[in-house]
């Protein structure tokens, strides 16, 4: 297939993809497998020839909020952020999607519209599915239909977790300590002796919104973590030395 590539931007909200040859799950760079990258090798093969690879560059939209839902896609390699509210007003991040994860799946099962605006905070891989291949393979693959119900069940639980990071998180180092937590076990690895390592892909602003705080507090409370040896930040890095002790905190 040819490539076709469409000039942009940094930081315009138009598509620019680069499409490639479907390159198969076993070319993700995810460490754990997602939720329908480890179905059965058949059931996968079925999934491999409704789809195609993407390439979406840094700080690209890939969908906007109130779209109609006509793919869901699954992420391959790289990081988008979730956002919702309007455009031309405040924006929420809602999560940091990475490696392994669905983004659609509800909006796709509904016939509906995107609840939220993706966008790649890095060169990202994706494979999109159009909504009517997707479920006509979900009516064929009873494996495959329970794993769409997993993956609603993880979105609830992500909802569940933002409500909690604001709602019931009374300081803003609880907050922050959530956010961080939350970040590890959506896109980070499980290392020795319990530690977690991410990458950080949100400025202290970013973050801020998400735990309804200010960025010089944000600066501030991650330099008394830094301080207090409970995290350290290298190389565009977070390791989380002391998850109980973040998790003390709420």
């Amino acid at each position: 297939m040819a490539d076709a590539q469409i000039s942009i931007e940094p930081h315009t909200r138009q598509r620019h993809v680069t499409r490639q040859v479907p390159a198969g799950c076993a070319a993700c760079s995810n460490r754990r497998p997602g939720w329908f990258c480890s179905l059965g090798s058949a059931v996968l093969a079925d999934l491999e020839l409704a789809t195609s690879t993407i390439s979406l560059p840094a700080q690209a939209s890939l969908f906007t909020q109130g779209e109609d839902a006509r793919c869901l896609y699954l992420i391959c390699s790289g990081y988008l952020k979730l956002t919702t509210g309007r455009m031309d007003d405040k924006q929420m991040i809602v999560r940091v999607a990475g490696p392994g994860s669905m983004l659609g799946l509800y909006a796709v099962l509904s016939h509906g519209l995107y609840e939220v605006s993706a966008e790649s905070l890095t060169t990202a891989q994706l494979r999109p599915v159009e909504r009517e291949r997707f479920l006509n393979f979900l009516r064929c693959h009873k494996e495959a239909q329970m794993r769409a119900v997993q993956c609603i069940c993880q979105e609830y639980r992500f909802a569940l977790q933002d409500a909690c990071r604001i709602a019931l998180s009374e300081t803003v180092a609880a907050r922050l300590g959530r956010l961080l937590l939350e970040l590890a076990n959506q896109i980070g690895e499980h290392l020795d002796a319990g530690e977690f390592r991410f990458p950080l892909l949100l400025t202290h602003e970013e973050m801020a919104s998400m735990t309804c705080t200010t960025r010089e507090t944000v600066t501030r409370t991650l330099g008394q973590f830094r301080k207090d040896g409970w995290i350290s930040i290298e190389d565009s890095l977070v390791t989380l030395h002391h998850p109980d002790r973040l998790q003390a905190l709420l």
